[in-house]
């Protein structure tokens, strides 16, 4: 008789039979188990929701009235004939990857992962299975990181170069996970950070959560842009060069994306400057993940599929593409949004 997957992957989302869930299904469906609180991960209308502590908070904010539990890092919960539990994805604050043991065979789902750590999100923790499935986004060579205190210092240099020339910074990036990265990195003592208001509203809900990020001010409509001399506004790609930046008067914009490594992409953006910064794993950081698993079978989800996928059965691994409906990082908006 054939042996079943423990995980199948399905119109409505990846699923476990022994445990009766699906896991980040972008269909409804009676049980999910998120990994974390972005768009394309966490979609609204299931029965009930399976998140980390730390994660919930943001998806009760962008969903609304769930029915929703936390788990905490490492914990171990039976669901049916599943042993599930969650550990650190490195993504944004609270993403996990999700691990899975049915009889001894261990399958691990990723969710999306980055390796290096970033002061903020849970540091990312290699997990051993059988069955690994894995982002890849950023699956091509051409993606390899600098050191985060590297491009900390080029945003930084950037800001005070436009404070000094009487202009305001402003950094496109997302509301969750980078934009509090990116507050983190940030020098407070160049000017005044200020926020739109998605971006706020995040920052609010992870300070409740402990998180340290320097003061922000919510650039409401109220406030006067000649008040704060030298500031940076932290905001959504999508707002930038919006009416509501435009009040702002002299500026340059900037994106915070893994996608500015591309020239072309970089030439066909509106912004002044691009930086290098992912919440992603590299080229690197995916193959030496899936090296750590010692997976025997990968399953590749968003980005660089075909290519990535080709290059582990290339180099010894049994991998195949699987369709999903997640979207990774994109330039112009929350990821699934």
């Amino acid at each position: 008789m054939a042996h079943t997957p423990i995980l199948t992957f399905t119109e409505k989302g990846i699923y476990c039979a022994a445990g009766d869930f699906y896991i980040d299904p972008w269909r409804p469906v009676q049980r999910a188990l998120i990994t974390h609180g972005h768009a394309d991960h966490a979609r609204p209308g299931h029965a009930s929701y399976l998140a980390t502590h730390t994660a919930l908070p943001v998806m009760r904010h962008r969903l609304g009235d769930i029915s929703a539990e936390g788990i905490g890092f490492g914990e171990t919960r039976m669901i049916g004939d599943a042993k599930v539990s969650f550990h650190p994805a490195g993504h944004v604050p609270g993403s996990a990857q999700i691990r899975i043991e049915v009889d001894g065979e261990i399958w691990v789902a990723s969710g999306d992962y980055k390796t290096e750590g970033d002061g903020l999100s849970e540091t990312f923790e290699p997990l051993r299975c059988h069955h690994f499935i894995t982002e890849s986004t950023f699956g091509l060579p051409v993606f390899r990181w600098q050191p985060q205190a590297t491009v900390a210092s080029e945003i930084n240099a950037w800001w005070a170069r436009c404070a000094a020339n009487g202009k305001t910074a402003f950094l496109g990036a997302y509301a969750l996970g980078k934009a509090q990265r990116l507050l983190s990195m940030l020098d407070p003592e160049t000017g005044p950070i200020l926020t739109h208001g998605a971006v706020e509203a995040t920052n609010r809900i992870l300070r409740e959560q402990g998180l340290n990020l320097p003061q922000t001010v919510q650039a409401t409509a109220d406030v006067k842009p000649k008040d704060y001399p030298g500031a940076i506004v932290l905001a959504p790609p999508s707002a930038l060069g919006s009416a509501w930046a435009r009040k702002f008067g002299a500026q340059e914009s900037a994106f915070a994306s893994g996608w500015m490594q591309l020239r072309g992409v970089r030439r066909r953006r509106a912004g002044d400057r691009g930086f290098v910064i992912s919440d992603h794993a590299d080229w690197a950081g995916l193959i030496d993940t899936i090296t750590q698993t010692g997976a025997e079978n990968i399953y590749v989800t968003h980005g660089y599929t075909d290519i990535f996928t080709r290059y582990m059965n290339e180099n010894g691994w049994n991998a195949q593409v699987v369709p999903t409906e997640f979207e990774g990082e994109t330039l112009d908006q929350e990821p699934g949004a």
